[in-house]
């Protein structure tokens, strides 16, 4: 770790529904000496030099999709968010949909899976960059939560880190200021009933077995939560080389 981590850093986190905050990540950032501030959406979103100004920004996943602006006017508002801290080259995490609105700003596509809903526990294929990456601290063992129903296409300038057989594009970096994770690294098994609960309608219909999610949570969560952490540390070693 670099000397930034003797001066209190501001994390700013656009988190779409309350159980879905930072998980693993939140006591990364704290060991690293941040100021963790929650955004709801739907609230009013922070000012722009605000955006620019925060140390670290996270968007966080959610039940929508970018491209229902008519349903969310909030996600136009968000998206010049994005758009700003993209313009500033500063450090940025996207996970799920944070992840989905970050790739369209950058001129990629967000669709609905064609093969349906990827949900449940497996590993991640990275690619040649992938192991060169943070990422490459996972292995190929380290089995991640998958829980999406949209996939995004890696923008042109972005390097594609991981993928699996149900959905090929799952991480993307840009530069040493940008990660993009399409799957649920940060998974805390603590929240699990809370998600099984606010997804209830969503794992009824794609006929999700939740005793396999629970039981695969106890088989796979503490390797998970151990590897993500040590990721988040390495990436976040890189983003903040810059930071003043």
């Amino acid at each position: 770790m670099n000397d930034t981590t003797m001066r209190r850093k501001v994390a700013m986190v656009i988190r779409h529904l309350a159980f879905e905050d930072l998980g693993t990540l939140g006591p990364v950032l704290q060991s690293r000496n941040y100021e963790i501030r929650y955004v709801e959406a739907g609230d009013p979103l922070p000012a722009l030099p605000d955006v620019i100004q925060a140390d670290l920004v996270v968007i966080l996943g959610g039940p929508i999709s970018v491209y229902e602006l008519g349903r969310y006017p909030f996600l136009k508002d968000e998206a010049e968010l994005i758009h700003t801290r993209l313009l500033a080259r500063k450090p940025m995490i996207g996970i799920c949909l944070g992840a989905q609105l970050i790739a369209k700003q950058l001129g990629a596509e967000v669709l609905p899976m064609r093969q349906g809903k990827e949900i449940g526990f497996s590993p991640l294929s990275l690619t040649a960059e992938g192991r060169q990456s943070a990422l490459g601290l996972l292995g190929s063992e380290v089995s991640v939560l998958h829980w999406h129903g949209d996939q995004f296409s890696v923008p042109p300038q972005a390097k594609l880190l991981a993928g699996t057989s149900h959905c090929p594009n799952q991480a993307f970096s840009l530069g040493d200021y940008l990660l993009c994770l399409q799957c649920h690294l940060e998974f805390d098994a603590s929240a699990l009933e809370k998600w099984l609960i606010g997804h209830a309608c969503e794992l009824h219909m794609a006929e999700i077995n939740l005793h396999q999610l629970r039981g695969d949570s106890k088989l796979y969560a503490a390797a998970l939560s151990d590897a993500a952490q040590r990721v988040f540390h390495a990436w976040l070693d890189q983003a903040e080389q810059d930071l003043p």
